[in-house]
């Protein structure tokens, strides 16, 4: 027997669909707690109902995860997990990065230092207003170019493991 859609409204007794119905209807209430409920709340202490000599006791002290009882003597450290500066992780120092070979390098400097040139050269001609030949712009596009396919034709043509499809975690 398939149940249709509108039973649970007319009063099924599913108690998932009870359950759902009263979280549907319960949706953006904030629950009313009472403070002594709250974690970390300690019993409370009434000064009507104390005494007039009668003082709060005062609460246990917590060492790492432990709680003491107060006039419990401390050996030690306080904190019995706390870490030491010895304890602790210090990488090494990590290997020096290796220098790229002199073409490479050069190529490198034209992809990404012509542009930096070109954008300076416009500024010092717009604000001193001093120009500059048209050959220099012509160089510098030419070795943003010139490093540019030299980087893409010394690029691997094959991954280095051949099983790699690229994908990382």
């Amino acid at each position: 027997m398939q149940r249709e859609p509108h039973d649970a409204e007319d009063g099924s007794t599913d108690p998932h669909d009870a359950a759902w119905r009263a979280i549907v209807d319960n949706y953006g209430d904030r629950p009313e707690l009472d403070p002594d409920d709250l974690p970390g709340a300690g019993p409370r202490h009434d000064d009507a109902a104390a005494g007039p000599g009668d003082a709060p006791e005062p609460p246990a002290e917590r060492v790492g995860r432990w709680r003491l009882e107060p006039g419990t003597p401390v050996e030690g450290p306080r904190d019995p997990f706390a870490l030491t500066p010895e304890d602790r992780f210090v990488p090494p120092e990590p290997p020096p990065v290796d220098r790229p070979p002199l073409d490479r390098l050069a190529a490198w400097v034209g992809v990404l230092g012509a542009p930096v040139v070109v954008v300076a050269l416009l500024l010092l001609s717009t604000v001193l207003g001093v120009g500059f030949p048209g050959w220099v712009l012509l160089l510098l596009v030419a070795a943003f170019i010139g490093g540019f396919l030299y980087l893409v034709a010394r690029m691997p043509r094959e991954p280095c493991d051949p099983w790699d499809d690229g994908a990382q975690v």
